[in-house]
């Protein structure tokens, strides 16, 4: 079993200067790695956000052209980090964009996408709506990637309503689940923390969720409170409201120790 290894849940504010909200990353990823951070997870589209998915569809680039990708592969071949690039607008070549996440390894190689699969198509009560669909391809494949502490499971934002997707990352292998988001205000208020915690009790997983936060100049409001969970469903750590990063130190032990005490991962049954 690997030994105890800290973790980081960055937290920002993305508006539409990519260049901007990338430069606020590398500083906030050096600082974190200096606090001891080996693992450094980033929120979905935390590169970049647009007022409404057209905007952000027309922003997206093919893979080989988003600057992200050298930036960081660069960087944790400087830094000897890990770091999940929590989602990218990825050109999907057919109008439309992946939501995709990237796992980086130590040696700045590409280990790991994941495209997310559940799209957010939602009206609330408040008014708002949204129909990722309409730009979003989604994608069709769970996704879990070997690191040297265990196997991390990946998913996107939207993805944590949908349990069976996490039960089948921990049966294929997951000791780790990353879930970056960008929740609404909203919703988050009522269902984020409910929602992630849950993930890490069903499943005996630890659970690293790093999100955005604040308000952009457009109006869209997200809700931070960025987690770290363990597979009891503890808390570790929580962000505010306020751009910055969560640290951790995650013992993998633990996953085997909770789910011997509740094995329900051997006892799922079939039914109809």
């Amino acid at each position: 079993m690997s030994a105890v290894f800290r973790v980081a849940c960055m937290q920002n504010c993305a508006a539409d200067d990519m260049e901007a909200n990338l430069a606020w990353a590398e500083r906030q990823a050096r600082a974190a790695h200096a606090d001891g951070a080996a693992l450094i997870l980033f929120p979905e589209h935390f590169s970049c956000m647009r007022p409404g998915d057209t905007a952000l569809r027309d922003a997206a680039l093919p893979e080989d052209r988003h600057p992200a990708l050298p930036l960081f592969c660069s960087l944790a071949r400087e830094l000897q980090a890990w770091f999940l690039l929590g989602s990218l607008a990825i050109a999907a070549g057919d109008g439309r964009f992946w939501n995709r996440s990237i796992l980086i390894d130590a040696h700045g190689r590409l280990v790991a996408r994941y495209d997310k699969i559940h799209l957010f198509d939602v009206a609330l009560r408040s008014g708002e709506t949204y129909r990722e669909s309409a730009t979003v391809r989604p994608g069709q494949t769970a996704v879990t990637a070997a690191t040297p502490w265990g196997v991390l499971g990946l998913s996107v934002c939207y993805d944590v309503r949908f349990p069976q997707l996490y039960r089948q990352l921990a049966r294929a292998g997951a000791q780790f689940l990353a879930i970056p988001s960008a929740f609404t205000r909203s919703t988050g208020e009522a269902h984020w923390h409910l929602l992630v915690r849950a993930r890490a009790v069903e499943t005996g997983c630890f659970v690293f969720a790093p999100a955005q936060c604040g308000v952009r100049p457009w109006g869209r409001a997200t809700y931070g409170h960025s987690l770290i969970v363990d597979p009891w469903g503890t808390v570790l750590a929580e962000a505010g409201v306020a751009p910055g990063y969560v640290l951790a130190d995650v013992d993998p032990a633990r996953v085997a120790e909770v789910r011997t005490m509740i094995p329900s991962l051997e006892h799922e049954r079939g039914f109809e």
